[in-house]
């Protein structure tokens, strides 16, 4: 059994609470004990988040040498610049969890116009005197908050962070907390 979830904003990506205001996978899925999440999706990112019973699709699919594309829709704000998707495209400095700096990958950036995606709730703050805009990034690597670190690395912080598609898995039209079986 192989899910496509979309996981809303503000859900964990397991499914166990780790405080008992928090929203988790239980939430909105009644699996059985041996189909888990295939990765993760930070707290405060959403979209597509692969579940599975077959143990081999988690090496498949994350494995450094599988080099499986991970898209993401990214809202920033500013009006990001060529120069800024160049360094993005060529790779930039950032910080990992262990302190030590890792460069990252090439990958491939654009900027794109606002992506037709559901509202998030809660939505995000707009300020009238800054303008926002969206890029698409696929990389093929997953450090912790990668893509929110390598945005800021470059000056355009996050402000939503949507994974559409994993290998070949896409969200497709699904709604924050919804799911679909795949083969």
């Amino acid at each position: 059994m192989t899910i496509v979830f979309y996981k809303p904003y503000q859900v964990l990506s397991q499914f166990t609470r780790e405080a008992a205001h928090h929203q988790c996978l239980a939430d909105y899925l009644d699996v059985p004990k041996t189909v888990y999440p295939i990765g993760r999706l930070d707290y405060d990112s959403e979209g597509l988040l692969l579940l599975s019973d077959q143990a081999g699709l988690n090496a498949e699919l994350l494995h450094p040498e599988q080099h499986i594309s991970k898209v993401y829709y990214v809202q920033i704000e500013g009006d990001i610049t060529d120069q800024a998707i160049k360094q993005l495209r060529e790779g930039v400095s950032i910080t990992l969890p262990n302190k030590k700096k890792y460069q990252t990958q090439a990958c491939r950036v654009k900027k794109i116009t606002e992506p037709k995606l559901p509202e998030r709730n809660p939505p995000i703050r707009v300020r009238a005197n800054i303008p926002d805009s969206w890029i698409s990034i696929e990389i093929k690597e997953g450090k912790n908050r990668q893509v929110r670190k390598m945005c800021a690395a470059v000056g355009f912080p996050v402000l939503r962070l949507v994974r559409v598609q994993m290998g070949s898995y896409q969200l497709h039209n699904l709604q924050p907390g919804k799911f679909r079986q795949v083969d």
